[in-house]
């Protein structure tokens, strides 16, 4: 396949196109001035904050910083904006704040202060801002724990919560009273339990469904009635098996079910009045929205019309029309409304199409497993070089929506797996809490018969197979090129864990929470488990070679770990390329995303002879 470079858009590659461009987030409104609203877009090339003014039309960017930033938050007067200050993307800072119409110029700091002065940096753990101004701020240091603090206007922070286990804000009432936090002091940190505290930190009332940590059931706050006066709290439970909602009043101390009978994992969020809920669904890697009156109404669903595909986010407006932002595999993502309009469209060239996924389900070790699959659309039949790009999470899935990595092997001539291994969400609680003490492991036992099945329909040429995925996905692929050596002709990992004890050490607190759940101790208390699921125990049978990207700033798979199983390859002048870029997990500048996705198809072309993009200077 030859590809040319130039200025204009019909000389640039197609994949090349998706990733610049434009595109948006939904926008996120302000609930007591729904007119003025925040969002998230790469317009300049590096995913950055915006405010629009939905009464005016006017938009404008409201950070502009060299590595990004993506995570802000309207008060609800829509008078301010919050944005969330770190270096490089290393996750840790503070809080700043500006005033929503923006400050002299187009972005940068003027305007710009310290939302929470008071608060050393942190990793983020939840906010919840008030209508007086008031702001409840969940922060995380590897010294402290968990820590929750209330901060209102010109007065000091004070302290209200404090753990050595995970935490986070959930959620504040309309009225500023109640305090609505997610906990893991049971010491399970895939399974939250609920507290609501008063401002003062005063308790009001728990929901703890795993019986102090001998029950494997999670709870999430989904939130607040909107409502003045009203104490309900939408709340995730896991009590049938899968996500789904049901109204919990802490102060009458009462719960209502919800007799929502979907097949998947069910999430929701109140209408403005309060008097319904959005529901989205999930099942089977797509998503639909339904509308649900449990009090009002007969509790009837009734359909939210979208197309076949993923719905990522959804909001209901104050008027009663519901926005979403939609796309599937085949096509690009856009903002649209019930009504049928798009609601916000970026200007310039839209993404070119794609093609779409085929749903695959293969008999595993633990049960049927689902694989989605595209084929290149030249030649017609395979077998074909075959990229299986892992997904991250662990708890998470790929899903029948818009990706411009995929997309980018199907242009090269590839067919792309993604495998909903065990560990995945969408497919019911005992999938998801399938992943636990022989981590990486048990995942790739479903990769494997996936694989399988791939190289005996025909698929796939079994000898230009390669191994690839960024963070969790990344660490299969290490430990997928260590463990099944014969399998794999190539790996390209992102952001991996590459030697779990060291990964431990270093990162972010939180994560060690979840590595302890996840693997059921420290590396001191069970080391064999650590030694089993860590890529680095098996460097030396790596035989394929091995091209890893890592940020330098990563606090969730730090770039120590990966400098240590990197020797190991070196010691043994395994065939190996490095690339580390000056930012955290993964970057938000458009041409560094490009820059990774050309250097792994580069690597891939050069050791399975296969077409590649024109070559680019490599840093190693």
């Amino acid at each position: 396949m030859t590809e040319t470079t130039g200025s204009t858009t019909d000389s640039v590659p197609e994949w090349e196109q998706r990733f610049r461009a434009p595109r948006v987030s939904l926008p996120d409104w302000a609930e007591d001035a729904p007119d003025r609203a925040l969002f998230v877009s790469n317009a300049t090339g590096t995913y950055e904050l915006y405010s629009w003014d939905r009464a005016t039309g006017e938009q404008r960017q409201v950070t502009d910083r060299p590595n990004g930033t993506t995570d802000g938050a309207l008060t609800p007067d829509g008078e301010a904006i919050w944005w969330f200050d770190d270096t490089d993307g290393d996750e840790f800072g503070v809080w700043m704040r500006r005033p929503f119409p923006g400050g002299e110029g187009d972005a940068g700091a003027a305007g710009d202060e310290p939302a929470t002065p008071g608060l050393e940096p942190s990793y983020p753990a939840g906010l919840a801002i008030g209508r007086d101004g008031t702001a409840v701020v969940g922060r995380s240091t590897d010294e402290d724990g968990t820590t929750v603090h209330v901060v209102r206007p010109g007065e000091a922070p004070v302290e209200i919560y404090r753990h050595r286990e995970s935490a986070g804000v959930g959620d504040l009432s309309h009225d500023g009273t109640l305090i609505a936090l997610e906990h893991t002091e049971h010491g399970d940190a895939m399974h939250s339990a609920l507290r609501v505290v008063r401002p003062d930190g005063t308790a009001v009332a728990e929901l703890d469904d795993t019986e102090g940590g001998t029950k494997e059931l999670g709870l999430a706050v989904l939130g607040f009635a909107p409502v003045a006066g009203d104490t309900r709290l939408l709340v995730g439970h896991q009590r049938r098996g899968r996500w789904e909602p049901m109204i919990w009043d802490p102060v009458a101390g009462t719960e209502t079910d919800l007799a929502i009978e979907l097949p998947g994992d069910v999430g929701a969020e109140w209408y403005p009045d309060g008097s319904a809920l959005l529901i989205e669904h999930g099942f089977e890697a797509r998503s639909e929205l339904w509308r649900y009156e449990p009090v009002a109404g007969d509790g009837t669903l009734v359909r939210v019309e979208t197309p076949t595909g993923s719905v990522s986010g959804a909001t209901a407006r104050p008027d009663g029309t519901v926005e979403y932002l939609w796309s599937s595999a085949a096509e690009p993502p856009v903002v649209r409304s019930t009504t049928g309009a798009v609601v916000l469209d970026p200007p310039g060239a839209k993404a070119p199409r794609s093609v779409p996924v085929e749903d695959v389900w293969v008999e595993g070790p633990g049960g049927r497993v689902h694989a989605l699959v595209q084929r290149p659309a030249a030649p017609a039949e395979g077998p074909f070089p075959t990229v299986f790009e892992i997904h991250g999470g662990p708890t998470w899935h790929d899903s029948d929506a818009f990706a411009g990595g995929p997309a980018a092997w199907v242009d090269h001539g590839y067919a792309v797996v993604r495998v909903n291994y065990r560990g995945s969400t969408g497919y019911g609680r005992a999938w998801t809490d399938a992943l636990k003490h022989r981590i990486g492991l048990i995942e790739l036992e479903d990769i494997a018969a996936v694989r399988e099945w791939a190289v005996k329909s025909g698929l796939a040429d079994p000898a230009r197979l390669v191994l690839a995925g960024g963070s969790w996905g990344g660490y299969l692929t290490l430990l997928g090129l260590g463990t099944q050596p014969g399998d794999w002709a190539v790996g390209l990992a992102a952001v991996p864990v590459a030697d779990y004890v060291t990964a431990y050490h270093d990162e972010m607190e939180a994560l060690k929470a979840m590595d302890r759940t996840l693997l059921g101790g420290t590396p001191e208390e069970v080391p064999e488990r650590f030694e089993a699921s860590s890529p680095l125990t098996y460097v030396d049978a790596v035989r394929a070679p091995v091209y890893i990207s890592a940020g330098v700033n990563d606090p969730r798979c730090p770039i120590r770990q990966v400098e240590n199983y990197v020797d190991r390859l070196k010691d043994r002048e395994a065939v190996h390329e490095v690339y580390r870029y000056d930012a955290g997990h993964g970057s938000l500048v458009v041409e560094e995303r490009i820059k990774q996705v050309r250097l792994e198809l580069d690597f891939a072309a050069r050791h399975l002879g296969t077409p590649g993009p024109a070559r680019t200077d490599q840093t190693t």
